[in-house]
């Protein structure tokens, strides 16, 4: 593509050299820099991108973008207000904006993000409208399945992916939207049919500050619907359950198209009759006049939200009401979300990603209603991430687990043991051990399950790593729970 036609989607405040270049690639990583690149210098947390730009040049690049004046002889420098946003309006253009030949779903939140999605692309795919995912867990592109680098990624790589997804012949793509990805434009320029808005609970209050602040970020996935230039009839589509989804339909107003779920008499999706069941859930349905009873394969009352949301957004997207409940019922298991380790015992193991105070207790309470003899929960924190959480985390344990044992999580480069005293300074009460070995945690909770008891490792999920200050190791909490449960000798019939 000529360099030309890609500046007629940015505001470039000056350009030193020819714009007649031809653009065969777009980097922001001056290591994946080839032959007549066009590199963008993304000013990052750890390294600016301005201090890459000669090692970008010399392996190739034919064109720099930079917030700052320079003047290379062998490269066009364009300057820019915003990198950010130059790579996110660059990228769209370099790709042809696929968004325009796909339906989109955007999920953001705090918890519930992944299984939305998920389920939506399963309605979707059984209805056969093609569907892309982008999200935690991973990256599905038709058949292909990449691993996720992050929930979402960078501008260039999202831009890249959805052009794959249609080229795969996708007709749609669903995406978890996270607060980071708002705030640092990796979502501008997406033009989404249906945005969805989970709910908001504490969690990475290390990037915002305060939970104002990241509440904003959620909201400008919303906010930005109305400035779209496809002339899509998007939607919005809102917890009304949770008050920050009830801010954000005050917020839009009136005339903002705006669908609701959850419980509330007043959800445009409303659930009722909720009955937990050991293999999922059921519920009465009420939408847009009529009744259905929807089964889910999932168990717990936030799976019940999250289902709602996927039908809502699978609806909004064309697909039958009727025939996304039926497909809903054989949905698969959505990795390390209330993921079940086949235990072969009279107890039960549960994985879940649960990492916040809030998902905490809601997986707790829903393990509660299979009524367990005794509820084991093994759970750490994260290092190098919001702090005020640690003593929360273990304050919901103790208060809704019979027994915790505090391990740990991904530490990074905190000092694991240091992590856990913060942890421990929620307990009120004598009800738990700590383990920092998080293998050794897991076996010493599955050594103690007795009949009917329920286990719950909580935290990592679908990771299959864990990362410490000097390297990350491999670990799978349902792989190690498997191992577990192989050497720990069998004392009940």
């Amino acid at each position: 593509m000529l360099l030309k036609n890609l500046l007629a989607a940015i505001q470039p405040q000056s350009i030193v050299g020819p714009v007649d270049r031809q653009v065969e690639s777009v980097a922001y990583d001056s290591r994946r820099v080839q032959k007549n690149s066009l590199f963008v210098a993304l000013p990052g947390e750890k390294n600016d991108g301005h201090q890459f730009i000669d090692q970008a040049v010399e392996k190739g690049a034919s064109v720099i973008v930079a917030e700052r004046i320079l003047q290379q002889p062998r490269a066009t420098c364009v300057q820019v207000a915003n990198t950010r946003v130059a790579l996110a309006d660059l990228a769209a253009a370099f790709y042809e904006r696929p968004v325009r030949r796909l339906k989109m779903a955007g999920v953001t939140g705090t918890n519930g993000k992944t299984t939305a999605t998920f389920l939506i692309k399963h309605i979707c795919e059984k209805a056969g409208l093609r569907c892309g995912l982008i999200g935690t867990v991973r990256y599905e592109i038709a058949e292909r399945v990449l691993p996720a680098i992050r929930t979402t990624p960078e501008s260039l790589e999202v831009q890249e992916l959805l052009a794959q997804m249609v080229n795969a012949g996708c007709k749609a793509a669903v995406m978890e939207v996270s607060s980071h990805a708002l705030v640092q434009e990796r979502t501008r320029g997406l033009e989404w049919d249906v945005a969805v808005f989970t709910n908001l609970t504490q969690d990475h209050l290390d990037f915002h500050g305060t939970m104002e602040s990241y509440f904003e970020s959620k909201l400008k996935l919303f906010t930005d619907l109305s400035k779209q230039e496809a002339k899509k009839k998007f939607v919005a589509l809102v917890n009304i359950d949770d008050r920050y989804g009830a801010r954000i339909v005050d917020q839009l107003g009136k005339d903002f198209p705006v669908l609701t779920y959850g419980m509330s008499a007043r959800a445009d999706f409303r659930a009722s009759n909720y009955r937990p069941e050991f293999a999922g859930t059921s519920y009465q349905l009420d939408a847009r006049g009529k009744s259905y009873l929807v089964r889910v394969p999932l168990i717990g009352r936030f799976n019940v939200a999250n289902s709602l949301a996927a039908l809502a957004a699978a609806s909004s997207l064309g697909v039958g009401l009727r025939e996304a409940i039926l497909s809903l019922a054989k949905s698969p298991q959505v990795p390390g979300r209330l993921e079940a380790v086949p235990a072969k015992r009279q107890f039960q193991v549960f994985v879940d990603y649960a990492h916040t105070p809030d998902a905490l207790l809601n997986v707790l309470k829903t393990l509660r209603e299979l009524s367990p003899r005794k509820l084991i929960v093994i759970f750490g924190c994260g290092g190098d991430r919001d702090r005020q959480k640690r003593p929360l985390m273990a304050a919901v344990a103790d208060q809704h687990a019979d027994f915790s044992i505090v391990t740990s999580d991904n530490p990074r480069k905190e000092d694991p043991d240091a992590i856990i005293a913060e942890v421990e300074q929620g307990f009120r009460s004598e009800r738990y051990e700590k383990i920092t070995d998080r293998a050794q945690a897991i076996a010493r909770a599955i050594g103690l399950a007795q009949p009917r008891d329920v286990i719950l490792i909580a935290g990592k999920g679908h990771e299959t790593y864990q990362e410490f200050a000097d390297n990350t190791i491999p670990f799978d909490d349902i792989q190690v729970a498997r191992r577990a449960l192989e050497n720990s000798p069998v004392e009940f019939e």
